[in-house]
């Protein structure tokens, strides 16, 4: 899928949710989205991002974004009853859900690992998302096709040490994912959901996590798109339950 070729408007009038659109492959993913036809819903915790994603995509005249702000460690019950009923009311239905904000926590081992922290990770990057899918799947039910992307990693196949939460929480992801594909065949069969590990991209978690590696000699989030749209789009209806690697 890294050489596919999507159409310029395979996404138009489509609403798709980003989450973590504010930076890295969550802002090229939105920026793809709304290139493509899409009206992307930008959802992060930092607005002065999210406003400069919303401008830029105004600036190259594609779909006119939405911004919600939204702090997924804090967030309640209410708070995602709230962005169903925002986007019921704008949109109707909703096309697209990008899972992509994720925290990287600790690099250290299971030992030391501050249990605040780790539940903190596990907020983050597992119950948001499920939390979000309890949510917004009735939208996605009046939806002609839907599709909800997960962001995998590698450390969710197979684990390594010192990867502590944020491996512990891709392999939850790797699992909700994969129930989530086998339950929506029967509960709804127009939604389907994938996963994504993107592999080493350059990114701020990435050089986080490596602060020694030479970020030249990695990728762009602007050159992993292809898998991020194929799935998104209609041309990928028959996918589903898959955990595909962008590179």
């Amino acid at each position: 899928m890294f050489d596919y070729k999507a159409p310029s408007q395979l996404l138009k009038d489509k609403a798709i949710l980003v989450t973590g659109a504010g930076d890295g492959i969550g802002r090229a993913a939105a920026i793809t989205y709304a290139k493509h036809g899409a009206t992307v819903i930008l959802l992060g915790r930092t607005t002065k991002k999210l406003e400069a994603v919303y401008d830029y995509i105004e600036k190259q005249q594609y779909p006119q974004a939405a911004i919600v702000p939204l702090n997924l460690d804090g967030a309640a019950g209410h708070d995602y009853l709230e962005l169903a009923n925002t986007i019921e009311s704008e949109f109707g239905h909703l096309d697209g859900i990008l899972h992509n904000a994720s925290l990287l926590g600790e690099r250290t081992n299971l030992a030391n690992y501050d249990p605040v922290l780790f539940e903190q990770v596990m907020r983050v990057n597992v119950t948001s998302q499920l939390l979000l899918n309890q949510a917004l799947l009735p939208l996605m039910q009046k939806a002609d096709n839907a599709s909800i992307i997960f962001t995998s990693s590698g450390v969710g196949r197979k684990a390594k040490a010192n990867w502590g939460a944020y491996a512990i929480s891709k392999f939850a992801t790797e699992a909700m994912m994969q129930l989530l594909s086998s339950e929506l065949q029967s509960l709804s069969p127009n939604v389907r959901a994938n996963a994504i590990n993107p592999g080493a991209t350059r990114t701020n978690m990435r050089a986080s996590a490596y602060p020694d590696e030479d970020p030249t000699t990695l990728p762009e989030a602007e050159d992993i798109m292809p898998l991020y749209l194929y799935l998104m789009g209609d041309d990928s209806l028959n996918v589903n339950g898959q955990s595909l690697d962008a590179q």
